[in-house]
Parts: structure tokens; C-alpha cells; sequence
């Protein structure tokens, strides 16, 4: 049987915000919008109540090794435990990554989702099911493939002919620190917690204190210093202010 293959997503705050409206986030709930770079004034830049943020990197190269090496670990070692409320889904569509990554951003933030619409709809028929058996679901669904072909073909870029690309998308939302919920021994805190549908299940990146400048530190720590490309994008979905 073949993979599905779907248009790869353009890193653009216009064709995520297209995407989002259409699956069913209300407008004026919130946004994404670019962040221009890593440094204090330009993070600066980026609206206040930052609820996720989007990455688009070259997984090759030292950026791949490391992943995979990273995953071994993880398996070998484990990781501080994952708040269970986290939704988190394995690809198993090709270039679907970027609406993989708009469903982790989405899902895991605060945000209301009109009644019936296909984000909804997702998330009712996921309820209780394996990161596997929802991507089954994505798989078998026609609530996303439309609106993400749609979005796929409305951005600046021409659609390219070879579908075949080394860019991906990751995303970064915050969690309940689970570890201190168990123990009871210390305040509840927060976690930076990756959701990448690429990898083996939810990554935790560490304490959260301010989710877009922790997230700029661990992109520049896990992703800018192993590669030389430049073809790196992010974008931060934002509250909208009224």
C-alpha cells in the first residue's frame, strides 16, 4: 500500500491562520504571527500570552543524527513524565508535519473550537485513543485533507513539482509540571514540552518560566547550532487582543 502524501505547508502565518479558521478555531480566539528572530528585541516583537510556537527546520544532517540519538536515549532512559492531558499524534502521512503540527499547537492551547467543525469533530472521534489510532483517524478523515490542500496551495511559494523535502515542522506548547503533580512536594510548575509527530511521543525540554523565550533558547541549543542552513521559521500562536 502506498503512504498518503499530502502538499508540504508553507511556514506563513497567513496560510496557518487560513488552516485554523477552517478547522475551526474562532478568530478571535488567537493568531499565529512570524518571529522574526531569536534575540531579546525581536522576541520582543512577538504579542503577549504566547500559547504554542511552530518550527520549521531542515531535518537533516547533524539536526537527524541527533534526533535519532536523541530518541535512543529517551527509550533507553526515559524522561520526566508527560502531563496525560498533552494530545499528541504519530505522521504517518508524508508532508503532513505542518498540519501536525497546527493540530499539537491548537489542541494543547486554550482556545475554543466552534461547535461541529472539523478541530472539534477530530478531537470528539480521538477521545481515548492511541497517538497510532488517531492518526489512523487522519488518515481515514476527510475533515483535514481539503482545508490543508486548500492552505498547501494559497501561500507565497509556487506549489513545487517534487513533493519529496527535507523540511519539517515541530511544536513547542507548556504542560503541567507532572512530576511535581505526583509527588506533592513542591509547587506545581510548568514544563516546555516538544510535540513532534516525527519522533517517538511527547519530548520534555525542561522548566517553562516564559514559553517563547525558553522555546528561543532551545531552538538555537537543539536546532540553530547543529546545522548551517538557514532555512529555519517560526511562528507563535498568540491570544488576540481586544
Amino acid at each position: 500500500m502506498s503512504v498518503p502524501r499530502w502538499i508540504p505547508l508553507e511556514s506563513n502565518p497567513e496560510v496557518f491562520n487560513s488552516w485554523a479558521t477552517s478547522a475551526g478555531l474562532v478568530a478571535s480566539q488567537a493568531q499565529f504571527e512570524d518571529i522574526y528572530g531569536l534575540d531579546p528585541e525581536l522576541l520582543g516583537m512577538v504579542s503577549d500570552d504566547v500559547k504554542a510556537v511552530t518550527l520549521l527546520f531542515p531535518c537533516s544532517g547533524a539536526i537527524a543524527t541527533k534526533r535519532k540519538e536523541e530518541d535512543e536515549t529517551i527509550a533507553a532512559q526515559g524522561q520526566p513524565p508527560i502531563d496525560p492531558t498533552i494530545f499528541w499524534m504519530k505522521q504517518t502521512i508524508l508532508n503532513a508535519c505542518g498540519t501536525m503540527g497546527l493540530l499539537h499547537a491548537l489542541i494543547n492551547s486554550d482556545v475554543t473550537f466552534a461547535p461541529e467543525s472539523p478541530l472539534a469533530r477530530f478531537i470528539e472521534e480521538c477521545k481515548d485513543k492511541t497517538p497510532l489510532e488517531r492518526s489512523k483517524i487522519l488518515e481515514e478523515t476527510s475533515l483535514f485533507e481539503r482545508i490543508h490542500t486548500s492552505a498547501a496551495t494559497s501561500g507565497q511559494t509556487t506549489v513545487p513539482e517534487d513533493l519529496d523535502t527535507y523540511l519539517h515542522f515541530t511544536c513547542f506548547v507548556r504542560a503541567p509540571d507532572a512530576a511535581a503533580r505526583e509527588t506533592e512536594t513542591q509547587a506545581h510548575g510548568w514544563r516546555v514540552i516538544e510535540l513532534d509527530g516525527g519522533r517517538n511521543g511527547p519530548i520534555d525540554r525542561g522548566e517553562c518560566t516564559n514559553l517563547l523565550q525558553d522555546v528561543a533558547k532551545i531552538v538555537k541549543e537543539h536546532y540553530i547550532k547543529e546545522s548551517k542552513s538557514v532555512n529555519f521559521s517560526m511562528m507563535a500562536l498568540c491570544s488576540v487582543e481586544n
